[in-house]
Protein backbone atom coordinates (compact mmCIF):
# COMPACT_ATOMS: atom_id res chain seq x y z
CA UNK A 1 0.00 0.00 0.00
CA UNK A 2 2.52 2.58 0.84
CA UNK A 3 6.13 2.40 -0.71
CA UNK A 4 9.16 4.81 0.24
CA UNK A 5 11.87 4.39 -3.08
CA UNK A 6 15.12 5.67 -1.92
CA UNK A 7 13.15 8.55 -0.01
CA UNK A 8 15.54 11.37 1.05
CA UNK A 9 15.03 14.78 3.15
CA UNK A 10 17.68 17.38 3.40
CA UNK A 11 17.35 20.76 5.00
CA UNK A 12 19.40 24.02 4.59
CA UNK A 13 20.53 26.08 7.68
CA UNK A 14 22.92 28.77 7.55
CA UNK A 15 23.68 27.42 4.15
CA UNK A 16 24.88 24.06 5.42
CA UNK A 17 23.02 21.10 4.80
CA UNK A 18 21.17 18.61 6.91
CA UNK A 19 20.23 15.21 5.75
CA UNK A 20 17.57 14.21 8.23
CA UNK A 21 16.32 11.06 5.88
CA UNK A 22 18.92 9.44 3.49
CA UNK A 23 17.80 6.93 1.05
CA UNK A 24 14.56 5.07 2.68
CA UNK A 25 13.11 1.66 1.18
CA UNK A 26 10.32 0.81 3.21
CA UNK A 27 6.79 -1.26 2.15
CA UNK A 28 4.38 -1.04 4.13
CA UNK A 29 1.34 -3.20 3.43
CA UNK A 30 -2.67 -2.42 3.75
CA UNK A 31 -3.92 -3.23 7.28
CA UNK A 32 -0.18 -3.64 9.11
CA UNK A 33 0.56 -1.92 12.29
CA UNK A 34 4.23 -0.26 12.35
CA UNK A 35 6.04 1.12 15.10
CA UNK A 36 8.89 3.75 13.89
CA UNK A 37 11.21 4.34 16.95
CA UNK A 38 14.52 6.20 17.17
CA UNK A 39 16.35 8.84 19.04
CA UNK A 40 15.03 12.15 18.98
CA UNK A 41 16.44 13.39 15.64
CA UNK A 42 16.61 10.73 14.06
CA UNK A 43 14.26 11.55 11.35
CA UNK A 44 10.84 9.80 13.13
CA UNK A 45 8.61 13.11 13.10
CA UNK A 46 9.92 13.94 9.39
CA UNK A 47 9.77 10.73 7.69
CA UNK A 48 5.44 10.45 9.58
CA UNK A 49 5.22 14.10 7.96
CA UNK A 50 6.05 13.05 4.54
CA UNK A 51 3.37 9.62 4.60
CA UNK A 52 1.23 12.17 5.56
CA UNK A 53 2.32 14.24 2.50
CA UNK A 54 2.52 17.40 4.99
CA UNK A 55 6.16 17.77 3.33
CA UNK A 56 8.49 16.86 0.86
CA UNK A 57 11.05 14.52 0.15
CA UNK A 58 14.18 16.04 -1.41
CA UNK A 59 14.57 13.05 -3.74
CA UNK A 60 12.98 9.69 -4.19
CA UNK A 61 9.34 8.58 -4.08
CA UNK A 62 6.46 7.82 -1.79
CA UNK A 63 3.98 5.62 -3.51
CA UNK A 64 0.57 4.98 -2.30
CA UNK A 65 -1.38 2.53 -3.95
CA UNK A 66 1.25 2.63 -6.24
CA UNK A 67 0.17 6.29 -7.21
CA UNK A 68 3.29 8.92 -7.14
CA UNK A 69 1.43 11.52 -4.79
CA UNK A 70 4.07 14.07 -5.18
CA UNK A 71 3.90 14.38 -8.96
CA UNK A 72 -0.02 15.70 -8.69
CA UNK A 73 -0.68 19.15 -7.46
CA UNK A 74 -1.39 20.62 -4.41
CA UNK A 75 -4.82 20.92 -4.21
CA UNK A 76 -5.33 17.20 -5.33
CA UNK A 77 -3.02 16.62 -2.65
CA UNK A 78 -4.71 18.25 -0.27
CA UNK A 79 -8.23 16.80 -0.98
CA UNK A 80 -6.11 13.03 -1.02
CA UNK A 81 -4.56 13.92 2.77
CA UNK A 82 -8.07 14.82 3.89
CA UNK A 83 -9.94 11.67 2.67
CA UNK A 84 -7.63 8.93 2.82
CA UNK A 85 -4.94 9.74 6.01
CA UNK A 86 -6.04 10.35 9.37
CA UNK A 87 -3.52 11.96 11.87
CA UNK A 88 -3.13 12.01 15.29
CA UNK A 89 -0.35 14.07 17.03
CA UNK A 90 1.17 14.03 20.27
CA UNK A 91 -0.36 17.72 20.90
CA UNK A 92 -3.89 17.00 19.83
CA UNK A 93 -3.91 20.37 18.09
CA UNK A 94 -7.87 20.68 18.88
CA UNK A 95 -9.27 24.02 18.38
CA UNK A 96 -10.12 25.45 21.96
CA UNK A 97 -13.15 27.42 20.81
CA UNK A 98 -15.33 24.63 19.40
CA UNK A 99 -16.75 21.59 21.64
CA UNK A 100 -15.73 17.78 20.72
CA UNK A 101 -18.21 16.58 18.53
CA UNK A 102 -17.44 20.16 16.38
CA UNK A 103 -13.74 19.06 16.50
CA UNK A 104 -14.66 15.83 15.24
CA UNK A 105 -16.95 17.05 11.97
CA UNK A 106 -14.45 19.58 10.96
CA UNK A 107 -12.49 17.18 8.41
CA UNK A 108 -15.50 16.18 7.41
CA UNK A 109 -17.40 19.77 6.91
CA UNK A 110 -13.85 21.09 4.97
CA UNK A 111 -14.47 18.14 2.62
CA UNK A 112 -17.71 19.42 1.76
CA UNK A 113 -20.35 17.02 4.03
CA UNK A 114 -23.27 18.46 4.97
CA UNK A 115 -23.72 19.62 8.51
CA UNK A 116 -26.37 16.78 9.47
CA UNK A 117 -24.15 13.69 8.42
CA UNK A 118 -20.54 15.28 9.53
CA UNK A 119 -22.69 15.46 12.98
CA UNK A 120 -23.91 12.28 12.46
CA UNK A 121 -20.87 10.40 11.90
CA UNK A 122 -18.91 12.40 14.58
CA UNK A 123 -21.59 11.79 17.18
CA UNK A 124 -21.18 7.76 16.22
CA UNK A 125 -17.14 8.36 16.39
CA UNK A 126 -17.03 9.69 19.94
CA UNK A 127 -19.59 7.10 21.29
CA UNK A 128 -16.99 4.41 19.86
CA UNK A 129 -14.01 6.10 21.71
CA UNK A 130 -16.53 6.25 25.16
CA UNK A 131 -17.21 10.48 24.60
CA UNK A 132 -20.47 9.86 24.01
CA UNK A 133 -21.03 12.20 27.22
CA UNK A 134 -18.37 14.75 26.67
CA UNK A 135 -19.30 15.63 22.90
CA UNK A 136 -20.53 19.24 23.85
CA UNK A 137 -17.10 20.35 26.03
CA UNK A 138 -14.55 22.06 24.65
CA UNK A 139 -10.93 20.30 24.50
CA UNK A 140 -10.29 22.59 27.78
CA UNK A 141 -13.01 20.73 29.80
CA UNK A 142 -11.57 17.51 28.91
CA UNK A 143 -8.56 15.32 30.50
CA UNK A 144 -5.66 14.81 27.95
CA UNK A 145 -7.01 11.18 27.61
CA UNK A 146 -10.25 12.54 26.50
CA UNK A 147 -8.40 15.26 24.64
CA UNK A 148 -6.48 12.80 22.24
CA UNK A 149 -9.55 10.29 22.22
CA UNK A 150 -11.50 13.24 20.55
CA UNK A 151 -8.05 13.75 17.93
CA UNK A 152 -8.34 10.24 17.47
CA UNK A 153 -12.38 10.31 16.44
CA UNK A 154 -11.17 13.64 14.15
CA UNK A 155 -8.68 11.42 12.66
CA UNK A 156 -11.54 8.89 11.82
CA UNK A 157 -14.40 10.99 10.66
CA UNK A 158 -13.19 10.44 6.74
CA UNK A 159 -12.80 6.97 7.56
CA UNK A 160 -9.17 6.84 6.56
CA UNK A 161 -7.33 3.98 5.05
CA UNK A 162 -4.55 5.08 6.74
CA UNK A 163 -3.48 6.34 10.24
CA UNK A 164 -0.16 8.67 11.44
CA UNK A 165 -0.05 8.66 14.59
CA UNK A 166 3.33 10.75 16.33
CA UNK A 167 4.25 10.03 19.55
CA UNK A 168 -0.14 9.62 20.59
CA UNK A 169 0.81 9.01 24.26
CA UNK A 170 4.00 11.09 25.09
CA UNK A 171 1.80 13.59 27.26
CA UNK A 172 -0.33 10.93 28.91
CA UNK A 173 0.23 9.22 32.23
CA UNK A 174 0.89 5.43 31.76
CA UNK A 175 -3.02 4.10 32.81
CA UNK A 176 -4.35 6.75 29.97
CA UNK A 177 -1.75 6.06 27.61
CA UNK A 178 -2.68 2.22 27.49
CA UNK A 179 -5.81 3.17 27.05
CA UNK A 180 -5.11 5.12 23.72
CA UNK A 181 -3.08 2.34 23.10
CA UNK A 182 -5.45 0.09 23.37
CA UNK A 183 -8.17 2.74 20.82
CA UNK A 184 -5.88 2.37 18.60
CA UNK A 185 -4.69 -1.28 17.90
CA UNK A 186 -8.39 -2.23 17.92
CA UNK A 187 -9.04 0.26 14.90
CA UNK A 188 -6.00 -1.55 12.99
CA UNK A 189 -7.53 -5.14 13.91
CA UNK A 190 -11.11 -4.35 13.57
CA UNK A 191 -10.99 -2.03 10.74
CA UNK A 192 -8.13 -2.82 9.04
CA UNK A 193 -6.68 0.45 9.07
CA UNK A 194 -3.21 1.02 7.91
CA UNK A 195 -1.17 2.01 11.31
CA UNK A 196 2.09 3.46 11.83
CA UNK A 197 3.37 4.95 14.55
CA UNK A 198 5.95 7.34 16.03
CA UNK A 199 7.04 6.50 19.51
CA UNK A 200 9.41 5.79 22.46
CA UNK A 201 7.33 3.28 24.23
CA UNK A 202 8.73 -0.53 23.44
CA UNK A 203 5.57 -1.85 24.82
CA UNK A 204 3.15 -0.02 22.58
CA UNK A 205 5.97 -1.02 19.76
CA UNK A 206 6.04 -4.75 20.59
CA UNK A 207 2.23 -4.61 20.11
CA UNK A 208 2.62 -3.44 16.46
CA UNK A 209 2.76 -5.89 13.62
CA UNK A 210 6.47 -4.70 12.91
CA UNK A 211 8.69 -2.47 13.79
CA UNK A 212 12.00 -0.12 12.62
CA UNK A 213 14.18 1.89 13.49
CA UNK A 214 15.82 4.90 12.30
CA UNK A 215 19.13 5.93 13.42
CA UNK A 216 20.51 8.85 11.75
CA UNK A 217 17.97 9.25 9.09
CA UNK A 218 18.51 5.39 7.84
CA UNK A 219 16.80 2.27 8.97
CA UNK A 220 18.48 -0.04 10.91
CA UNK A 221 17.56 -3.11 12.63
CA UNK A 222 15.21 -2.84 15.92
CA UNK A 223 16.49 -4.15 18.87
Amino acid sequence: MINLESLSKTFLKDGNKIEVLRGLNLKIDKGESLAVLGASGAGKSTLIHILGILDHPTEGRLLINGINVFEWPEGKRACFRNSTIGFVFQFNNLLPEFNALENVMMPALISGMSRKQASEKACKLLNEVGLEHRIKHRPGELSGGEQQRVAIARALVMEPEILLADEPTGNLDTETGKKIEDILINLNITKKITLVTVTHNKLLAERMSDRISLRDGRICDYK
